[in-house]
């Protein structure tokens, strides 16, 4: 059954289980005036349910998903019943013009705009949910015939609450905590919200960065059924701090170069109609700042990047908002207003699409013929190289087909040059069986552009988020950028390992059967041997044997400490692979211990891997989202337990009986406490392992017994005038200017990798690291082990400030050191960023579980 066949019984489902009813606004159908009090996520729900029972004519509802907590995504359709009636003809339509529809019929080019309203994100910004129920309100109201006139020529989707486990977090505090009245006074605790605050979902992740890797389920669940419609219009609304006025399009500077033209002017025409409509009502408002259209996994950047006209819209408040709360300029800021003006840029943005309706459709598809016919950019190919087995890594593919961008695969030898990620420059090279190619001259070229692109470049380096992101540099990936246009030989996947293998009946009779440790798939496949008993081993060092070549922490599933059986050994493994998805690469028999190259089978250098018990801090002080991407990785990646421990209750007695303590990104108090950092010391040299990330390394620094942070050059401090004379002096109005030459954004390093360390077992000699910040540290001497270096001439990409840039030379970012009979492992910059950064989920598998021996 297709997607939208089994969606359309959730339509069907949700408007006939309520009867025919009279249509009710957001106060008599709640019992209380939108504003006076914030709306659980439930009662948000039943409430569209509602309009689409008091009026099925004009309102439709879809479920698309539910949240990690059970909480139900749903999308509500408004048009007119002309539109309604016909709505899988104007989806299929839609994706015609985008020339994604998989058949040869011409689009129609006068169909209804298709706008996309999406709301709550973060679920602490939660006006903008409030103001949802007034905007389908409006446009269902029969009796509105500025409404009925709108929806004869667009299609409104609303997303009431894209994260429904924040906001009934962030609500179900707020409601706790505060008085028959609102106390407007911002110091009180109502305007105070806890860890971890509900702009996250239930992995402490930012939903609004999330759109093109979707490592969330609400995302995956989201995006699927956004590629299934392809808007023209896309609006995201959020909630900013509270002493900000409004902000609306057009964005500020930088916009990809993707951004075309048309995108832009129609920014500034909804920004010129809001700001019509706020000039009115006295409202202050600002444009073309702070909020730029550059990173592509935001809700406006993805469908800008996929054709849409995608805006960001901010209101003034947030968490610290509450029902009122006073301003610096004095003024009393409140949840009503706050939704007013959501509401009304809503409707504003509605009523320009009207406006502009034949604009819009006929440069919608021309965003996709130009990609399709001229392929976007520079590059017209991207070659992925396949790895040793001749296959590229499953992640790739998934993220490739969830968002849309098709590929495909070599089937034979030839030569070819590109731009190569590694090195940086124009090389030769040959393109192997296996390999994955993706061709430019495809509908989502400018989406493809923008993931694969080697170096963006920066119209302003003022910007809001990561500068570098490059899928190669995300998943540690050999590729090439050709200028030259390759079409894949083969579409799908022939030549992929993911399914489980096939082996010979001669394989019973091995004595151990050799695993390829190359990604967290390895992983998951080792902690899924784990749960069955069976006992697995890693060599230490490379060996060979028959022939080939097996590098360190290659796992090995030896007979010997498993029963000796042959049939059912071999079964093990195959289940073993089937429930974590496949194989990272092929099984290899090992049908006799004494090797060709290396130590034997029976030497001390294939340890037996046994399973850690693991500690991960949680709660005050650590950054939600660093403490959730690891939470995640282990309990639905690679299933692994992991046991959460309040940072504010560490201390030697609450790590008895762990093996590992995993210590995120954030902020600790308990650094500054000798007792219990002399405590966690004697823990490590007692065979205890701490796993510190980011700013972790950054404390634990301090501490005499740990690693150091390399003193920044000596900084002169008297003002010299040099060859421009007094111009060098500092102007006033450059300040934002001057702080981004000491800042790094999000940008990304090449680093040296002595992948002989088990902290890099599976890695080449290089890895790409995404650098947040300027933290870098003295190599260590004879008590740690150097990893993962930089040295003064490797080569990064992105923004760097100048000031930043001197600083980040020659230093170590990756390091363990052994202290008694333990390890700190050092990991200076996050190795799972927002879980996307993909090959340094590898480097904490490797921290956690190789590193044992």
């Amino acid at each position: 059954m297709k997607p939208w066949v089994i969606l359309s019984l959730f339509i069907a489902f949700a408007t006939s289980t309520y009867a025919q009813e009279k249509l009710l606004s957001p106060d008599d159908f709640l019992g209380y005036p939108l504003g006076a009090r914030f709306t659980p996520h439930h009662r948000i729900a039943s409430y569209f349910r509602h309009v689409a029972s008091a009026n099925p004519s004009n309102v439709k509802l879809m479920s698309y998903g539910e949240t990690q907590e059970g909480r139900p995504l749903m999308l509500a359709f408004v048009s007119s019943a002309e539109n309604l009636a016909r709505l899988e003809e104007i989806r299929t339509n839609n994706l015609r013009l985008a020339g994604l529809s998989g058949d040869d019929k011409p689009p129609v080019t006068n169909g209804p705009v298709v706008v996309w309203l999406s709301y709550n994100v973060h679920g602490n910004e939660p006006s903008s949910s409030e103001a949802a129920m007034k905007t389908l309100h409006a446009l269902a109201d029969p009796s509105l015939a500025s409404s009925a006139q709108w929806l004869k020529h667009v299609m409104v989707i609303i997303d009431p609450c894209v994260n429904p486990d924040g906001r009934d977090r962030y609500v179900n505090w707020f409601n706790g905590v505060t008085g028959i009245r609102p106390d407007a006074d911002p110091a009180s605790r109502e305007h105070r919200e806890p860890w971890p605050g509900g702009r996250v979902n239930h992995y402490g992740f930012d939903l609004n960065r999330d759109w093109a890797w979707q490592t969330q389920r609400e995302s995956r669940q989201r995006v699927q059924i956004y590629n299934q419609w392809m808007p023209q219009v896309v609006v995201d609304f959020h909630e900013q701090g509270f002493n900000s006025p409004y902000y609306f399009a057009p964005a500020a500077e930088p916009y990809h170069e993707v951004v075309t033209p048309w995108q832009r002017e129609f920014q500034v025409l909804v920004g010129r109609n809001n700001a019509r409509l706020f000039d009115a009502q006295g409202w202050l408002y600002f444009t073309k700042e702070r909020f730029d259209l550059f990173y592509p996994s935001y809700g406006d950047t993805y469908p800008t990047y996929n054709g849409a006209i995608g805006m960001t819209f901010e209101q003034g408040g947030g968490p610290r908002g509450g029902l009122a709360v006073i301003m610096s300029s004095g003024d009393t800021l409140t949840l009503a207003d706050r939704l007013e003006h959501h509401f009304t840029t809503g409707l504003s943005t509605i009523d320009v699409v009207v406006q502009q309706r034949d604009r819009l459709m006929k440069e919608y598809r021309k965003f996709f013929v130009d990609a399709a016919n001229g392929g976007s950019g520079l590059h017209k190919t991207y070659i992925i190289k396949a790895d040793a087995s001749g296959s590229v890594t499953p992640s790739v593919k998934r993220l490739l087909e969830n968002n849309g961008i098709d590929f495909g695969y070599a089937s034979s030898r030839s030569p070819a040059k590109g731009y190569r990620y590694l090195s940086g420059k124009e090389e030769a090279f040959q393109i192997e069986p296996g390999d994955l190619i993706l061709s430019a001259y495809q509908p989502r070229s400018n989406m493809l552009r923008v993931l694969f692109e080697p170096r963006s470049r920066l119209t302003d380096s003022v910007t809001y988020d990561i500068t570098a992101w490059a899928i190669p540099y995300a998943m540690g990936l050999d590729a090439f950028a050709m200028k030259e246009k390759i079409l894949p030989a083969v579409k799908g996947n022939p030549l992929s390992k993911l399914d489980v293998q096939t082996i010979p009946d001669s394989a019973l009779n091995a004595l151990a059967y050799a695993i390829p440790w190359n990604g967290k798939e390895s992983a998951g496949l080792l902690v899924a041997l784990m749960r069955r008993g069976v006992k697995v081993r890693a060599a230490d060092k490379a060996f060979s044997s028959q022939g080939k070549d097996f590098p360190a922490g290659t796992l090995l599933v030896a007979k010997t400490s498993n029963g000796g059986g042959k049939a059912s050994l071999l079964s093990s493994i195959m289940d073993a692979a089937r429930d974590c998805g496949g194989l990272p690469g092929n099984i290899t028999p090992i049908y006799s211990g004494f090797m060709d190259k290396g130590s034997d089978l029976g030497s001390n250098h294939y340890p037996v891997l046994n399973p850690p018990r693991i500690a991960l801090l949680s709660g005050d002080g650590v950054r939600p989202g660093s403490m959730g991407e690891i939470w995640q990785l282990f309990e639905q990646e690679i299933k692994y337990p992991i046991t959460l421990i309040p940072a504010v209750e560490l201390n030697v007695k609450a790590l008895k009986g762990f093996d590992v303590l995993i210590i995120p990104n954030g902020n600790y108090r308990l650094f500054t406490d000798k007792v219990i950092t002399d405590g966690l010391k004697g823990w490590v040299q007692e065979g205890g392992r701490i796993i510190a990330i980011e700013n972790a390394v950054a404390q634990l620094s301090n501490i005499d017994w740990a690693i150091k942070r390399k003193k920044d050059a000596e900084k002169k401090n008297d003002v010299e005038i040099g060859d421009k004379g007094y111009n060098e002096l500092r102007r006033y109005e450059d300040r934002e200017r001057e702080e981004v030459s000491g800042s790094i954004p999000g940008a990304v390093y090449q680093l040296g990798i002595d992948n002989s360390h088990p902290l890099a077992y599976g890695f080449p000699s290089w890895y790409y690291t995404l650098k947040l910040d300027e933290g870098i540290y003295s190599f260590f001497k004879d008590d740690g082990w150097n990893v993962g270096y930089l040295k003064k001439d490797d080569p990064s990409y992105g923004f760097i400030g100048n000031r930043s840039k001197q600083k980040i030379v020659d230093g170590l970012l990756f390091g363990v050191q052994d202290l008694g009979a333990g390890h700190v492992v050092y990991l200076a910059d996050d190795v799972t960023f927002r879980n996307f950064w993909e090959k340094g989920k590898l480097m904490l598998c490797n921290a956690v579980f190789q590193l044992a021996h």
